[in-house]
């Protein structure tokens, strides 16, 4: 006979699928202890290059009871974006397949709230936060935790069925549920993600050096991009997909059927000629709903200038 927990588990992870989400697991809200040094080890070698915000609130970071009041369980979802569509122009600068259609903070949000309601109004009574990069949760973490994948050596989620293209966002909440346990690491003795790397970012299995990491370089470095590398930046203007594309888990991938996250005609059809010449006015128009708007224009330019 199934458990109250059971069935109020069973309910939210149907409810997130009716929600739109590819996946989703359970794991219960505990202290890390085992990502902690890990963390710090790679902060105090300044691999995060200057992404300071990874210094604040590790407390909290490796901890997400601190994030919730009475926080007890995480529900961690995941939704696919691979796409088998690429850019048209093959000499056009390349972009990140997770930037081909809106930008999938606002899209996880919706669908998050959307999941937040029904459990609140058709299943259980509960107190809690969404999160999707808004804080310091180790998304990747919970998420193999409620058994959704496992870390490759690329440092990305990996799930069997939808690969390493995939969103991921939680729900932290104030009730006990049903939790999932973690799957076996199925990269075994591949290598193929680190061999492929053509700025050797990927210094060790799971340990990524920012600072030679083309998609931070192009989206969250602000200052001038390091002359050395620019050999070996492969024409990538916004964020980098190589460990993923060579990875054996994305080689038989079903691509997405999310109207939001489908490529943008306007920004995959754009010749290598319209990116070159594109103009702050041109940018706030094309990439107002998108990822691409992090960068802001100036960063752009300088990224376009330094493949030049």
């Amino acid at each position: 006979m199934r458990s109250k927990k059971q069935i109020i588990t069973e309910k939210i992870k149907s409810s997130a699928e009716k929600a739109g989400f590819s996946a989703c697991g359970v794991s219960p809200v505990k202290h890390i202890k085992e990502d902690s040094v890990h963390i710090k080890n790679w902060l105090e070698k300044d691999m995060h290059g200057d992404m300071l915000y990874m210094e604040n609130h590790f407390d909290k970071r490796v901890d997400a009871s601190k994030m919730v009041d009475n926080a007890k369980s995480v529900i961690s979802v995941l939704l696919n974006y691979y796409s088998s569509k690429t850019q048209k122009d093959i000499n056009a600068p390349k972009i990140s397949k997770y930037a081909y259609g809106k930008d999938y903070h606002f899209i996880i949000k919706d669908k998050l709230r959307k999941l937040f309601n029904i459990i609140n109004n058709e299943i259980i009574e509960i107190n809690g936060r969404i999160f999707v990069d808004s804080a310091p949760v180790l998304e990747r973490y919970y998420a193999m935790q409620a058994g959704l994948g496992w870390i490759g050596k690329n440092s990305n989620l990996i799930n069997k069925e939808l690969g390493s293209f995939v969103f991921i966002g939680e729900l932290i909440v104030d009730v006990e549920l049903e939790y999932d346990a973690p799957i076996k690491d199925f990269c075994g003795t591949c290598t193929k993600c680190i061999d492929a790397c053509p700025t050797n970012a990927i210094v060790s299995s799971k340990v990524i050096d920012a600072r030679k990491c083309i998609s931070y370089l192009t989206i969250e470095h602000k200052e001038k991009l390091p002359l050395e590398l620019k050999p070996k930046f492969n024409n990538w203007v916004f964020g980098c997909d190589i460990c993923q594309d060579v990875c054996p888990w994305n080689s038989k991938l079903k691509p997405h059927n999310i109207s939001d996250l489908m490529p943008n005609p306007n920004i995959i059809e754009m010749t290598k000629e319209e990116w070159y010449n594109i103009d702050k006015e041109k940018f706030n128009i094309l990439f107002k709903d998108s990822a691409l708007k992090r960068t802001k224009f100036e960063g752009l330019k300088r990224n376009l200038e330094f493949l030049e």
